[in-house]
């Protein structure tokens, strides 16, 4: 099959490459000529495990271009995978979905071939048939479900382990109305052995919403118990541990530390708080949820004051900058609050992480960044531990003063002060 990805993001890349991977012929769309190249070059323009050897071995399946029109004229569907962005109330911010589908539209009015859309950026219930559906058929002159196939195929890549998520999915969810289009998506993922569940579109669209806000929910509620935890000298781990056992409680997501962040969970609540206060609903859940969030990673800055009361002028070293290992990404990433919190204290910083430097130097570019984890360790006063990093697990902590967000199990055994957020 020949696709049009529309999008060339942690999920524009890993689909499109995937697909490659599984034969067919992918020409990648973006506005950012410098991911082009890149692309064309076989370069990810993003850190992702395993991406640039499945690039590398794909090389002459896919292309990139900025040329929507030529693009998908040679295809016969277009995934969107555009971010949606919070807006500063937290509600979904569409700006980028809506320029792509105009542009579809554009593409698609000469279009003689019954063209398949599948809108995989994850967008609030409504939002294909009431924004994105109104926008291709104005620019195309087309009507959808009968010109053109319009679908809603929601993602579900976790950051740093996409490749192996894109290949081994737990579900395939398709949001469709006409058989055509159906039967399209349903050649597309025949490779693949998991459930698939076939539903309406706006159906799609919240499965994706409720599964994300769901996942958050169980890190906060991890996160409320180790607080509680914490004072009774409780080990979590072990509780959640305990917790886990019930075969009606999955165990995965129960690690109590210093939250979530990244850039599905944080937008997807907001976003989806904001449309149920639009519906006339309260989501007092999805609110606590966010708020325990928030809250969680200034308690490193109060178990850090315990031990060093003035912060000013102390060198303070802080060990993960990436919201999660395995990723250069620093969206919604604790380490922000974090490394505010210090600067409002006047303390110096000393940061490191293998991966997120670069795009953490974007917003902090005050801070000094270490060329490896020894030299925070060496040159600090104390170690914040931020990102559970599978390197830092080696680290020599002993004589210095570590505050853990992630319970890193060889600085509980070896730092001289060891204080961990939940445990």
């Amino acid at each position: 099959m020949k696709i049009a990805i529309l999008g060339s993001g942690y999920v524009g890349i890993v689909t499109g490459i995937g697909f490659a991977e599984l034969g067919h012929e992918i020409v990648f769309i973006d506005v950012d000529e410098r991911k082009v190249e890149m692309l064309n070059s076989s370069k990810p323009p993003i850190y992702e495990r395993g991406l640039e050897e499945l690039m590398k071995k794909n090389r002459g399946k896919y292309r990139a271009t900025t040329d929507y029109r030529e693009a998908l004229e040679s295809s016969e569907l277009t995934f969107i995978c555009v971010g949606t962005p919070s807006k500063g109330d937290g509600s979904i911010d569409l700006k980028y979905a809506e320029s792509a589908s105009k542009e579809i539209g554009k593409a698609l009015k000469n279009n003689d071939n019954f063209h398949v859309v599948v809108v995989k950026s994850t967008v609030v219930p409504g939002t294909t048939e009431d924004k994105i559906k109104p926008i291709i058929e104005k620019e195309s002159g087309k009507k959808a479900f009968e010109d053109f196939g319009l679908a809603m195929n929601p993602e579900f890549l976790r950051e740093g382990n996409a490749v192996y998520d894109f290949f081994n999915p737990d579900r395939i969810v398709i949001g469709v109305k006409d058989e055509r289009t159906k039967s399209v998506l349903e050649e597309l993922y025949k490779p693949f052995d998991c459930p698939k569940l076939i539903t309406e579109i706006k159906t799609a669209e919240m499965i994706k919403y409720a599964s994300n806000a769901f996942l958050a929910t169980k890190i906060s509620f991890a996160n409320e118990i180790g607080n509680i935890c914490k004072k009774l000298r409780i080990d979590v781990y072990k509780v959640f541990e305990g917790v886990g056992l019930d075969h009606r409680i999955n165990p995965s997501f129960f690690r109590a530390g210093i939250g979530f962040g990244g850039s599905c969970f944080p937008k997807d609540v907001r976003a989806l708080i904001r449309k149920s206060e639009e519906l006339g609903e309260n989501p007092k859940i999805l609110k606590a949820v966010m708020e325990v969030n928030e809250r969680q990673p200034l308690k490193m800055i109060e178990l850090l004051k315990k031990h060093i009361p003035n912060l000013r002028g102390k060198k303070i070293g802080v060990l993960g900058l990436a919201f999660k290992p395995d990723t250069d990404d620093v969206r919604e990433s604790r380490a922000i609050p974090i490394v505010k919190a210090l600067l409002e204290e006047g303390a110096e910083i000393i940061a490191y992480d293998p991966k997120a430097i670069e795009n953490f130097r974007k917003f902090f570019p005050q801070v000094e960044y270490a060329n490896s984890a020894e030299d925070v360790i060496t040159k600090s006063d104390a170690v914040l531990i931020v990102t559970e990093w599978k390197e830092f697990e080696e680290l020599d902590y002993s004589g210095k003063i570590v505050i853990d967000g992630r319970r890193v199990e060889k600085a509980m055994k070896e730092a001289k002060i060891y204080k961990g957020v939940c445990w």
